[in-house]
């Protein structure tokens, strides 16, 4: 019996991106002797711009930007032939843009994300689409909102830079220098996780450390979240400390919310519609997903957890290829998987693991589905 199976993966970071990664699992299903559809799929953070391009036909535009620490890049963005601009936060405001020593949230900005959104309005955008994931900052959205015209002054009514440090310096906002364009684009915020924007499971808790934040500078970040959101709210701008989504991108998705009026998203269900994924489950035997790590924050907005979501809906049987499992057989079948399966072959430093990644998808998925039966799913 042959399989029809959909090839559906999220980007291994530091490894692969959706469409490489779906490449890879393809080729091992097609190895088997079994065909494979490939759906490249995202949820607001890294690959989102790519698998939004291949799913509607669009183009990669290079632009002019600043890093996290304000000095000059390229980076890019995509367009899409409906006036859609789809803008990656990673591409000029993410981690990878910084040396292990540069990751401090305190001294980090997303002016670069801003350069961006402002490069696509040049291009005529009329929608822009926002992925937030992988971000360095843990600033609220307040170099995006610089970047694009507003200011940020202190109690003397001095500008301030907008990086995580100035977060509680913050005494007012003007917004009235905005770009004029923004209000005539709709701006959506493709998140990959539910968190608020402050509190034990807000954007300085839980994702700070790993942006490089001590324990003491969490809570400083934490507590200048709250302040520029009580700005915020000081001001007639919508409140955002316990919005849900709020805290993606260390605080970026909220800021977004309160100064430019978007839309805060699931950034999973947005691509996965794009792609037409649930029409390309219909009649097939199997889907294949996964990511580097499946653990229990996938469950709040990764791209894995929204595909088996989807085939749940449709009776499909879903299994997830990961770098790393962290749950429990029990809590992967919760996400709706039927199995979750470690796809490294060897004990290896994660250098070779990462640069192994292409071939070990190939092998896991060739010996996946040579065994696969409908008796399984």
């Amino acid at each position: 019996m042959t399989l029809r199976v959909v090839v559906a993966p999220a980007p291994f970071k530091s490894a692969l991106g959706p469409a490489d990664a779906a490449t890879a699992i393809a080729s091992g299903v097609r190895q088997a002797g079994h065909e494979a559809i490939e759906v490249p799929v995202a949820d607001g953070g890294e690959g989102t711009m790519e698998a939004l391009v291949a799913a509607a036909g669009g183009r990669v535009v290079q632009a002019a930007a600043r890093d996290p620490l304000g000095r000059p890049i390229t980076a890019a963005f995509g367009l899409l032939p409906d006036g859609t601009a789809v803008v990656e936060l990673a591409q000029a405001s993410g981690y990878e843009r910084l040396a292990d020593a540069e990751r401090d949230p305190e001294a980090t900005s997303t002016l670069g994300t801003g350069d961006l959104i402002r490069a696509a309005l040049d291009e005529g955008a009329t929608r822009i689409v926002v992925g937030v994931g992988g971000s360095a900052t843990t600033d609220g959205g307040m170099g995006i909102a610089i970047a694009l015209g507003a200011r940020m002054l202190d109690a003397h009514g001095t500008d301030l830079a907008g990086t995580g440090a100035d977060l509680a310096r913050v005494a007012s906002i003007d917004v009235s220098g905005l770009d004029p364009r923004l209000a005539h684009v709709s701006i959506e915020v493709a998140c990959d996780v539910a968190s608020p924007l402050v509190g034990e499971e807000g954007a300085a808790h839980v994702f700070g450390p790993q942006k490089g934040a001590s324990p003491e500078a969490v809570l400083r970040l934490d507590a200048g979240l709250l302040s520029l959101a009580t700005v915020l709210a000081a001001q007639g701008l919508p409140g955002i400390a316990h919005m849900a989504r709020a805290g993606a991108a260390g605080g970026a998705a909220g800021g977004m919310a309160a100064m430019l009026g978007a839309d805060l998203i699931d950034g999973g269900a947005l691509v996965i519609h794009a792609a037409g994924l649930v029409a390309t489950l219909q009649g097939a035997d199997l889907c294949i997903t996964g990511e580097g790590r499946l653990d229990v924050q996938t469950r709040t907005g990764k791209a894995p957890a929204a595909v088996a979501a989807a085939c749940v809906s449709v009776g499909v049987p879903c299994v997830g290829l990961f770098g790393q499992v962290d749950v429990s057989p029990e809590v992967a079948r919760e996400m709706g998987f039927v199995s979750s399966i470690t796809i490294g072959r060897t004990a290896r430093a994660l250098p070779d693991a990462l640069a192994a990644t292409a071939d070990d998808l190939t092998a896991a998925s060739a010996m996946l589905v040579a065994e696969w039966s409908p008796v399984r799913g």
